[in-house]
């Protein structure tokens, strides 16, 4: 499998982590946002929308959009799984995992604050504009780890809602946003810190950091 991404994408973050969780093995493609390689025209071919990621399967199938990506990825590869067995639990995974890739990271990926530095917004105001939509998250977030952890997202191992949560919360300090009123995400952050898989997808990891 390929996966085209970019090391600070967050979409991309995730990806990989839900990959490593997986066993599953890849090449990385990377693509520079920053100078709009996305928009290329060979990249164009493969995601008409020209976002990341993009995974290329090996048969001749190319997955974009994050969400239905890891969907796939379960789907396909249900051992070991990232929702749990039953459909109340499966739904509640998703509706945390919703918080985040609905709610907060549109928000506040990077062309999202072109447009709001477009409208005159200083990177203080950019920092602000993004700390707005990830706070509110956030709180909703702390509130359901509380009702459905233990040591996760939901349960007692890393699900969807885990996949989310690292990226978000590695975007958030990028954005200074004070996360001390969020403790039990935080626990899952450190605890994600001693897993392999979450180490191998972070950002400083990837072979186009800088």
């Amino acid at each position: 499998m390929i996966l085209h991404g970019y090391w600070r994408s967050g979409t991309s973050y995730r990806t990989r982590i839900a990959l490593n969780l997986k066993g599953l093995a890849y090449e990385t493609a990377p693509l520079d946002l920053r100078t709009e390689a996305q928009g290329a025209e060979a990249y164009l071919r493969l995601n008409p929308q020209g976002l990341v990621p993009a995974l290329e399967t090996g048969d001749g199938l190319v997955l974009t959009q994050s969400p239905a990506i890891l969907e796939w990825l379960e789907e396909t590869h249900p051992e070991p799984a990232l929702l749990p067995p039953d459909a109340a639990g499966r739904a509640q995974v998703r509706a945390m995992a919703a918080v985040v890739g609905c709610d907060i990271h549109p928000l506040n990926n990077l062309r999202v604050l072109k447009a709001v530095r477009a409208l005159g917004a200083d990177q203080a105001g950019l920092d602000a504009w993004a700390a707005r939509w990830i706070v509110d998250g956030f709180k909703a977030l702390e509130a359901l780890v509380v009702r459905h952890g233990d040591g996760w997202c939901f349960g007692d191992r890393p699900t969807l809602a885990d996949c989310y949560l690292i990226p978000q919360l590695y975007s958030a300090r990028r954005f200074h946003v004070d996360l001390a009123g969020f403790p039990r995400l935080l626990e899952i952050e450190a605890r994600a810190e001693l897993h392999p898989d979450f180490l191998a997808a972070h950002p400083d990891r990837q072979p186009d950091a800088d």
